[in-house]
């Protein structure tokens, strides 16, 4: 840290409060430079020289320079000036990984943008560049863009801790309150079947915050159940939760030959949840729960609705209750939503 020869006043420590008032309501000390002391006296640096009072004497010293941190990646950033206004304002953060997705016209300042965002994240330790989820894995394109080069990370959240790869498992931060709020939701001794699991945080939440009988936590990517494995044992709730690898379009054949219905269940595939639908209305209980996510424009939230009442309609299945909430804005015209749905069969006369 350097140091600039500046214009200061010179207060005994007995009047430094009172000066140091005066200045500060008068704009005049300067924020670049710290205030210093000694024994005897305190030094403010000063915006131009200024006689306050024969207490007080106008000196000229050496400041230390203040480093003043900025409060945003943006502050820093060297990107042309007609740019600056398509940067990210938002990103999401897992563990100590940053996901960031550009806009083409800045994917060429895309170093420049990942240094940045370590500068001014201090407990961030890599910087990847992402494009949105695709696939039936629910993987992401990511490419390491500034710091550690590596895509493996710890995540924490309400007291749980997971192992992730946000390049070979789908996991989403941003739903850790609506994980916590379905754990609040179970009932004691209920089946739970999460049926896109990824890494296991809706199944894990569920076991360590209710008193389930079972959660069984589904996924049809190899790499995810590992992960999952790690963190059931990592959460010490080995005793509650069934990591299992198949597709979920056949997993009724498991909870056939256990002779199980599922008093819950989890549909978090957004995008593609509704082509599953079926198969989770096989293995849900009469007034059995379903929690579906989605990601719609508005206008077409209803016509999903629509399309969920048909299929059940067309499995002799009711949808007794149907509530829908917009969890959080995926883009500018689209919302990340939750629907929770009461199953209800009608019984043969």
């Amino acid at each position: 840290m350097g140091t600039e020869t500046a214009i200061g006043i010179k207060a005994g420590l007995r009047q430094a409060e009172k000066a140091r008032k005066y200045l500060t309501e008068k704009n005049l000390i300067r924020k670049d430079l710290k205030v210093s002391k000694d024994n005897s006296f305190i030094y403010f640096p000063v915006k131009k020289a200024l006689r306050i009072s024969n207490s007080y004497k106008i000196i000229e010293k050496e400041f230390e320079i203040n480093e003043i941190k900025p409060k945003s990646y943006k502050e820093i950033v060297s990107v042309p000036e007609n740019l600056k206004k398509d940067l990210p304002t938002s990103y999401d953060v897992i563990g100590d990984i940053i996901l960031i997705k550009l806009t083409d016209n800045l994917t060429k300042y895309k170093e420049e943008i990942g240094k940045s965002l370590l500068k001014t994240n201090k407990n961030i330790k890599t910087v990847c560049l992402t494009q949105p989820v695709e696939g039936e894995f629910r993987t992401r394109n990511v490419e390491v863009i500034s710091g550690e080069k590596r895509t493996k990370t710890i995540h924490k959240e309400y007291g749980l801790t997971f192992n992730v790869d946000v390049k070979k498992t789908y996991f989403s931060q941003r739903l850790s309150n609506e994980r916590k709020r379905v754990a609040n939701l179970v009932k004691t001794y209920e089946v739970v079947v999460d049926m896109f699991a990824g890494v296991a945080p809706f199944s894990i939440m569920i076991a360590k915050y209710a008193s389930p009988k079972i959660v069984y936590a589904v996924d049809k990517n190899e790499e995810a159940v590992k992960l999952a494995i790690q963190n059931i044992k990592r959460n010490n709730i080995l005793d509650k939760i069934e990591a299992i690898h198949t597709d979920a379009k056949e997993f009724y054949k498991i909870m056939s030959q256990k002779n199980e219905m599922a008093d819950r269940v989890i549909m978090n595939l957004p995008f593609s949840a509704y082509l599953f639908f079926t198969h989770a209305l096989k293995i849900t209980n009469n007034k059995g729960v379903i929690h579906f996510y989605d990601i719609l424009r508005e206008d077409k939230i209803q016509d999903r609705i629509n399309y969920l009442r048909k299929t059940a309609k067309e499995n002799k299945i009711t949808l007794a209750k149907l509530d829908m909430r917009k969890i959080k804005t995926y883009s500018p015209r689209e919302f990340y939503i939750g629907l929770d749905i009461t199953v209800k069969k009608n019984m043969p006369m």
